[in-house]
């Protein structure tokens, strides 16, 4: 007997439904367990925390709720300046990816077609190695006596070779080469579909060429603009490899807090506090960012 036929409603709520399935099952209940922790006591015990519900004597439950992680968290100036230092880092870092990835973005899809595909391959092939491998190649390049301090004396640039790793700067570079491609690629794919036929429009109505990028090109490419930024932003922010390896005591980041408190300190719930907050703030961006979309999309 042949099965009846699920009615559009139900295949649309089945389709709908596996979606969010994954994300409730890996998404929000890990984070639910992360809150959990983070409302706990720290505790010498494996595993290293108390549970927010115990059993007291003659069957009585006990449930405590501890807020000290979060009050301490906003009260501590290491937490605060670590939390604050990973939104600076990473803001500044998006913005230099910009600045470098729009320019490669649009350059390669004004390219002739036969050469887009060669040309992403480049963009894509440091993804071929080793993220830990590529950020000690940066070791070995940005070190006193490195490549580029070598090839700056040889040249005569500079006669004693310049401090560069374990400082801001070498996370800034080691930041930007590492996560440049996430936005070239969305800017290319926006970038791409751009419809010519404006620009040509535009010029023969008089426009000069920066006067189309800034009133046609730029406006219309702001989804891929958005996108990368997002992509670069939100990961930056609980970077623990670049910070740990080319950074030094003044670049203290969300994520390397989290992995000294975890493993080192063993203080489960202040790490899971700290997940917890970091979430929250990288989530606000996208509630605005979807309230904005909703407001435009209506008008």
């Amino acid at each position: 007997m042949k099965g009846l036929p699920l009615s559009p409603l139900r295949g649309r709520g089945l389709i709908i439904g596996v979606p969010w399935f994954w994300l409730g099952l890996f998404f929000l209940l890990p984070f639910l367990f992360v809150l959990k922790i983070s409302l706990s006591e720290p505790v010498l015990a494996q595993p290293p925390y108390m549970d927010l519900i115990r059993e007291v004597e003659d069957g009585l439950v006990s449930i405590s709720v501890n807020f000290g992680n979060y009050l301490l968290l906003w009260e501590d100036p290491l937490y605060r300046g670590a939390l604050f230092g990973s939104l600076k880092i990473s803001a500044i870092s998006t913005l230099f990816c910009l600045l470098f990835g729009y320019p490669m973005a649009y350059a390669i899809a004004r390219a002739p077609s036969h050469w887009r595909l060669p040309l992403l391959m480049l963009i894509i092939l440091p993804f071929w190695t080793s993220f830990l491998i590529r950020v000690y190649a940066w070791i070995g390049i940005l070190k006193g006596n490195g490549l580029l301090n070598n090839f700056l004396i040889w040249s005569g640039l500079i006669d004693q070779p310049l401090e560069i790793l374990h400082t801001p700067l070498a996370v800034y570079i080691g930041i930007v080469y590492s996560y440049l491609p996430f936005v070239v690629l969305p800017l290319y794919a926006t970038l791409v579909r751009l419809d010519l036929t404006l620009l040509e429009a535009a010029a023969d109505l008089g426009c000069r060429p920066w006067k189309q990028f800034l009133t046609i090109t730029l406006p219309l490419s702001l989804p891929g603009v958005i996108a990368g930024g997002m992509l670069v932003f939100i990961p930056v922010v609980g970077e623990f490899v670049i910070p740990d390896l080319l950074g030094g005591p003044d670049t203290l980041m969300i994520g390397k807090l989290m992995w000294t408190e975890f493993f080192s300190n063993k203080d489960w719930p202040l790490a899971s506090s700290l997940a917890a907050v970091l979430l929250v703030v990288l989530i606000i961006p996208f509630v605005a960012l979807r309230h904005f979309e909703q407001r435009e999309e209506a008008v």
